[in-house]
């Protein structure tokens, strides 16, 4: 008879800090809208963290969302300020929150991007495209997954 296979111990859980985008790009309140998506489009970035000039802590988010609804009521994002479309008082995560915890807030608020605070202050941020490839990859891997495309 076989012996059962070894178990080996579970990683530990993967946290935000391995996922996060650094460095954030950060914008004031009182930039144009354009400016922003012009950033995040540099970038390749789908959020910015709106700060507090003086004490460099986030104080809102703005997303490529935001713009596109601005854009679709019919605003010119040279004319509005970041301010008027941002949210304010974004829910943050710690670097040491886990992957699985940050994916619950962004699930459960519906948000896709949380900002990553440390010690020193705002470090980064995570986006649903990192934490949904955190999470399949510590998947147990099944079948192949069938690869044919619809036409």
């Amino acid at each position: 008879m076989a012996d059962p296979p070894a178990q080996h111990p579970a990683a530990p859980p993967a946290t935000v800090a391995d996922v996060m985008q650094p460095p954030v790009i950060a914008v004031e309140q009182n930039d144009h809208a354009a400016a922003a998506a012009y950033l995040m489009k540099r970038a390749g970035a789908t959020a910015l963290i709106v700060t507090k000039m003086q004490t460099g802590q986030p104080i809102g988010i703005i997303t490529e969302a935001d713009i596109s609804r601005a854009v679709a009521d019919g605003k010119n994002p040279n004319d509005v300020r970041i301010y008027q479309l941002m949210t304010t008082n974004p829910t943050v995560v710690n670097t040491t929150a886990s992957i699985r915890d940050a994916a619950k807030i962004m699930t459960s608020k519906r948000f896709r991007h949380l900002p990553v605070m440390g010690d020193a202050g705002l470090v980064g941020i995570v986006d649903i495209t990192d934490v949904c490839r955190a999470l399949l990859e510590t998947d147990v891997p099944g079948p192949p997954a069938d690869t044919a495309q619809a036409e």
